[in-house]
C-alpha cells in the first residue's frame, strides 16, 4: 500500500550521552572540522559503539511510526564535516578558518587542491541502515553550496569553481548511495 504523505526524520536523532559529550558539542558552533575529542568512548571501540547508537535510532523511529528511517547521523560531528573532510584536496592538519554567524572565527576545512572524493564516505552506513530494516531508507549528504561556504579555500580561482567539484563529489556519493540500498538521498542545503 502506497503512503500518501511518507514521514521521516529531519535533522538528527540526540546522539546519546554514554556517546559524545553533548556539552562540549553545545558549546561551540557545529564543529566544521573533525573533532575527534567530542566522542567518549576509546577510538578502537568507537565503530561499535556509533552502529549501536545507530540501532537504537533505527528502532526509535521504527516505533514512532515512520515510513522512511535514518541512521540518526550517530556517526557526525555536525551535519557536514564527515563528508567534507573525507574528500582529497582538504588539509586536516591545518585547518582554515572563516567567521561564523555568531562573527567568531572558527577552524575550517582548508582547501590546497583539485576537490573530489577518493571513496565512498556513506555507503557503509547505508548498507548498515539497509541491513537493519525493512523500511525505507534515507542518507544526508552536505550539499555544495553549504560546503563551499564552509571551508577555507586557499586553491580555487572562484566560489564557483569549487562549488562544482563539490557537487562532483556529491554526485558520485548519491550514486554509490543509492546503490548501497538508500531510496532516498537529501541534499542538505540552505
Amino acid at each position: 500500500m502506497s503512503v500518501l504523505l511518507p514521514t521521516t526524520l529531519v535533522g538528527s536523532n540526540p546522539q546519546p550521552e554514554w556517546l559524545i559529550d553533548r556539552q562540549m558539542l553545545t558549546s561551540r558552533m557545529p564543529p566544521r572540522t573533525r573533532l575527534h575529542k567530542l566522542w567518549r568512548v576509546a577510538p578502537e571501540l568507537l565503530a561499535q559503539a556509533q552502529d549501536d547508537a545507530t540501532l537504537l535510532a533505527i528502532r526509535a523511529q521504527e516505533c514512532a511510526g515512520l515510513d522512511i528511517i535514518t541512521d540518526g547521523e550517530m556517526r557526525r560531528e555536525s551535519y557536514s564535516n564527515l563528508f567534507a573532510t573525507a574528500l582529497d584536496g582538504i588539509d586536516l592538519d591545518n585547518p582554515g578558518s572563516k567567521i561564523s554567524p555568531t562573527g567568531a572565527t572558527v577552524p575550517a576545512p582548508r582547501v590546497v587542491g583539485k576537490v573530489h572524493r577518493k571513496h565512498p564516505v556513506n555507503v557503509r552506513d547505508a548498507a548498515f541502515l539497509r541491513a537493519h530494516t525493512d523500511r525505507k531508507i534515507k542518507i544526508t549528504v552536505p550539499g555544495p553550496f553549504t560546503m563551499t561556504q564552509l571551508t577555507h579555500n586557499n586553491f580555487y580561482e572562484s566560489p564557483a569553481e569549487l562549488a562544482l567539484d563539490y557537487a562532483a563529489a556529491v554526485n558520485e556519493e548519491m550514486k554509490d548511495l543509492f546503490a548501497a540500498g538508500a531510496d532516498v538521498v537529501q541534499i542538505d542545503e540552505p
